[in-house]
């Protein structure tokens, strides 16, 4: 049985890390992240975030200065025993995706679901407040 290295520059894996072709087992560790899916109507903002295999309990989503923030951690072990080899991989990571919500947003009525590896979040609009002025009196 004779085994086949390939010798990979692994500047070159860099290189490319902007670049459309990469493969997803490069970006990924480069950048662990989810697919995300993000809707608007007049009435709120819609997101739908893939995250497969990640426990609802490790999902977290938070609003602060008018950005959204979902985080998540995954950890998955694999593994495969067939005739002739035995693998087993075991990965970790945590997974951050952020998004500007604006001010006109009902922060208190934010709903989350979690069901079936897609995490829900409708973001309630509300109606935008005018700015007031205010006369200065000078001294």
């Amino acid at each position: 049985m004779s085994l086949t290295l390939f010798k990979r520059d692994p500047l070159k894996l860099f290189e490319n890390v902007f670049n459309d072709n990469v493969s997803p087992f490069v970006s990924s560790l480069v950048a662990p992240s989810f697919k995300v899916d993000i809707g608007e109507d007049e009435t709120g903002i819609f997101i739908e975030a893939d995250m497969p295999g990640i426990k609802k309990e490790d999902i977290k989503v938070s609003v602060e200065d008018d950005v959204l923030s979902i985080s998540a951690e995954r950890t998955q072990n694999e593994e495969e025993k067939k005739k002739g080899y035995h693998r087993i991989e075991r990965s970790w990571g945590c997974l951050n995706r952020s998004f500007t919500v604006g001010e006109n947003v009902d922060v208190d009525k934010i709903e989350a679901t979690y069901d079936n590896g897609v995490l829900k979040i409708k973001v309630p609009k509300i109606e935008p407040q005018p700015k007031t002025g205010k006369a200065i009196t000078v001294n």
